[in-house]
């Protein structure tokens, strides 16, 4: 392969894509941290199936919410849909809208999703993504140095599974490849949210829902069993487990939170590490460019005489 080819398409879609992939990165930074979060929200005090049923019916009596949250360890429940409120499981009375961390997350994940409000615009960054990634690979195995360019090179080598398998679950997850098989389709008319619920704490602990409410027509529970965020359909007769999204498990970190949340840590961290790096080699190379011949001269005897 033409490795000077290869170096200046590297270098070119870096750079067109430089401030789109900062911002999709390191959102995702920010999006590693939510199971970790949501994992310390489980396991509260008990929570009363008939109490989240009633004050349900209360706060939403014309059954217009989409859904709701739960967090067992503020003993805190929150409807889903525009203006809904957050509702304090223990008084039943209003709390703050969301804390600081929820708002984070939320502003985070559209950002994530829908950059500018473009999907288009993650997706085909995300390609140039495992575009560049793929040009690193080709251009061989680096000399590993002591230098910047080393240390960007060191680190695109030796965090490459993590890094690659990132933005390739991402575009799965884009594209709709799931990879699921016997997922039964949604059918007949949604259960409404009370109902739902009722159907859910009869299998399950409540403590442990993150979210119960219509997705794709159908009404879906969210919850934690060992470590591993789960997805059941719920209808009027049954709570069944929906096959497992590998992508949107590994991509999220939702299949260990323990485990998988640290590693995109660590993954979003080093796709940092090279964005800023590989920008970094860039300017250092226009500004000695830039630099007129004599004072490159000099600073070459000066380093000589040393």
């Amino acid at each position: 392969m033409n490795r000077p080819l290869l170096l200046t398409l590297h270098r070119w879609i870096t750079l067109v894509f430089a401030l789109p992939l900062f911002a999709i990165i390191a959102t995702g930074l920010i999006l590693s941290f939510e199971p970790l979060v949501q994992v310390s929200g489980i396991g509260g005090p008990a929570i009363d199936p008939a109490r989240v049923v009633e004050l349900v019916k209360t706060y939403d009596p014309d059954n217009k919410a989409r859904g709701l949250s739960i967090n067992a360890a503020s003993q805190r429940m929150t409807l889903q849909g525009p203006g809904a409120p957050t509702i304090d499981l223990a008084t039943g009375a209003p709390a703050a809208a969301s804390s600081g961390l929820t708002d984070l997350f939320r502003w985070a994940r559209v950002t994530h999703e829908r950059l500018l409000g473009q999907a288009w615009l993650v997706t085909s960054s995300t390609i140039a993504m495992v575009t560049l990634m793929l040009l690193g690979i080709l251009m061989g195995l680096p000399r590993l140095r002591n230098t910047l360019s080393g240390w960007h090179k060191g680190t695109a080598w030796f965090a490459l599974p993590l890094v690659l398998l990132s933005p390739l679950t991402g575009l799965c997850m884009a594209f709709g490849l799931t990879f699921q098989s016997g997922a039964a389709p949604a059918s007949g008319r949604p259960l409404a949210l009370p109902d739902a619920i009722r159907m859910v704490a009869a299998s399950h602990d409540l403590t442990h829902v993150i979210s119960i409410g219509t997705r794709r027509g159908r009404v879906m529970a969210r919850l934690y069993e060992d470590g591993e965020l789960r997805a059941y359909a719920v209808n009027s007769s049954e709570v069944t487990p929906l096959p497992r999204n590998w992508p949107r498990l590994i991509h999220e970190g939702n299949w260990s939170a323990l485990i998988a949340s640290p590693l995109n840590v660590v993954t979003s961290i080093a796709l940092l590490a090279l964005l800023s790096t590989g920008l970094l080699i860039w300017a250092r190379r226009k500004l000695r460019k830039r630099r007129p011949r004599s004072d490159r001269q000099a600073g070459a005897a000066v380093v000589g005489a040393r």
